[in-house]
């Protein structure tokens, strides 16, 4: 059994070198290097498709449950206002800084330094496998999506994410669609053509107005937002004869995609079409055993309004890890020492929990 206080200091160098590391999704290839060399060191055999990397536990048992310890090792480009080198890990009043410090290192090397405490203990009543997922920020179809096939039969999972260590047991689902209103060019000096952008206007007034009558107890009420209207037309004098906007919808666990679809429909009278049906809403039940185990060591449950990796998994997930969310995707982005190290004693609290929950039915 690993020491905790050894194996923080170890992830936390661990994370240093993965800041300096630059891992833009689709290009993790070197961040997958350095933790496939760290689990080496720890004599863990590793398994990689593309930039995913996994391992299992040692003492395997096919009788027993097994669970997926995940976070992703990608991240997004520097935000422009970064005063910091997002790639220089510098820890100062207690931080760390650097891009992916918060989302999602901390809670990746968290999860793994967890998945190590447990990796050679014997007569658990439960499997586990750490994945170091991919693409994670784009939602893209080589990360965990790719992965899970090819990992043993998972009964729930662990995600990573920044959540202050609480228990997302809820996460909203996210639709993207396209809507274009077609018309006519014309001068605008004369009553000539047709403005799309004008076609446009009564659809936008709808996505504005609407509002959806089942609200979720845990994730509140769907939500859809305007987040682009462009035209294809740069003159000023011209009635632009295209009109296209982008629409963002998270929905709850109460609505499926099919039915958000044909509400649009029957509302608005520009074609659309949705980008993708893959991030779907996903709960687990409070009354699930590791979600227990976190109420009973005093840990709270909410419902998340952003997506993860969370939403391509079949099986019952928590999302839940160090740091805080409202930090990603900022500049000079950090996570503090301290909760990584209260991360990794409370995922291994967590298990414990779990185990002798289990073992005592």
């Amino acid at each position: 059994m690993s020491n905790i206080h050894t194996l923080s200091e170890e992830v936390i160098q661990l994370l240093k070198k993965l800041i300096a590391t630059p891992s833009y999704s689709k290009e993790e290839d070197n961040t997958a290097d350095i933790l496939n060399d760290f689990l080496e060191l720890k004599k863990i055999k590793t398994y990689q498709l593309k930039n995913n990397l996994w391992a299992l536990s040692n003492h395997w048992d096919v009788s027993k449950p097994t669970i997926l310890l995940n976070s992703h090792h990608d991240t997004v480009k520097p935000n422009k206002n970064y005063t910091l080198n997002p790639f220089e890990p510098i820890i100062k009043d207690g931080k760390l800084f650097g891009l992916g410090s918060n989302d999602a290192g901390g809670c990746l090397v968290s999860l793994l330094a967890c998945f190590i405490y447990f990796y050679n203990q014997e007569n658990l009543p439960f499997n586990l496998v750490f994945a170091a997922s991919a693409e994670e920020e784009i939602s893209g179809y080589n990360g965990i999506e790719l992965v899970l096939p090819k990992l043993p039969q998972i009964d729930f999972g662990i995600v990573g994410e920044p959540t202050e260590m609480e228990m997302a047991i809820a996460e909203k689902g996210l639709l993207v669609i396209d809507v274009e209103a077609t018309g006519v060019v014309g001068h605008a000096a004369r009553e000539e053509g047709e403005n799309a952008f004008y076609k446009l206007l009564p659809d936008i007034l709808w996505f504005k107005n609407f509002k959806f009558d089942r609200i979720s107890d845990v994730l509140g009420a769907c939500k859809m937002t305007i987040t682009s209207i462009e035209t294809s037309n740069k003159a000023h004098n011209v009635t632009p004869a295209d009109c296209k906007m982008v629409v963002d919808i998270r929905l709850n666990e109460l609505y499926t995609f099919e039915e958000i679809l044909e509400i649009i429909q029957h509302n608005t009278s520009n074609p659309f079409n949705p980008r993708s049906l893959r991030m779907r809403s996903t709960s687990i039940s409070v009354q699930h055993p590791i979600i227990q185990a976190g109420i009973e060591i005093g840990k709270t449950y909410f419902g998340s309004s952003t997506t993860s990796d969370k939403a391509l998994m079949t099986f019952p997930t928590v999302k839940m890890g160090p740091g805080f969310s409202g930090r990603s995707h900022t500049a000079d982005e950090f996570i503090f020492l301290h909760e990584i190290e209260q991360g990794i004693k409370d995922y291994i609290t967590l298990l414990e929990t779990y185990s002798k929950n289990i073992l005592q039915k």
